[in-house]
């Protein structure tokens, strides 16, 4: 069974965008881009532009899953982690408006589904996915790379239909 699942990397700069196709283990199709907004502008409209951006790309694209990465603090920064809430927040209100089921993900986990090290860095699961998708070239920016990810991760859980949807809950398919 084919799916397409769509990866999100949220992040209020840049927002990374990843979409894969395929079935259990083999991508067919893929591409990957980012949500850019400035930081001149208001809060309130960058949050907008994602939401509408990502809304025009799922109406377009219409995939059968979201894949995020969860939302993260550091003690160093916690108002990063405010921000960051906030833009999953609107992924999630577009993928909900659509009627697209979103999964999160924590990035130590998405890390070491990917690479086999749940502390790899950046360039090590950008190469991770380069591979997984049969890539040659970088895959840039890294939100990007990690968003692709996010999607594979999707892909590889969810497209041999592991899990039936009953009544709004997961469960396992017997």
């Amino acid at each position: 069974m084919k799916i397409k699942v769509v990866g999100v990397d949220p992040g209020l700069a840049a927002t990374g965008i990843g979409i894969v196709t395929g079935s259990t283990h083999k991508v067919g199709a893929y591409a990957f881009g980012a949500i850019r907004t400035s930081p001149q502008s208001t809060q309130g409209f960058r949050l907008e532009r994602i939401y509408s951006r990502l809304r025009a790309l799922i109406d377009d694209e219409k995939p059968d899953l979201m894949v995020i990465e969860d939302v993260f603090s550091l003690d160093k920064f916690p108002q990063s982690g405010i921000t960051l809430g906030k833009v999953c927040g609107v992924i999630l209100l577009a993928a909900h408006q659509a009627g697209i089921d979103a999964r999160a993900i924590a990035v130590r986990e998405a890390k070491q589904v990917l690479t086999g090290n749940g502390n790899a860095s950046k360039a090590q699961l950008e190469r991770a996915v380069r591979r997984a998708v049969g890539c040659d070239q970088a895959i840039r920016p890294y939100h990007a790379s990690d968003a692709l990810g996010l999607a594979l991760i999707g892909l590889f859980r969810y497209a041999g239909g592991q899990l039936n949807r009953v009544c709004g809950k997961e469960e396992s398919a017997q």
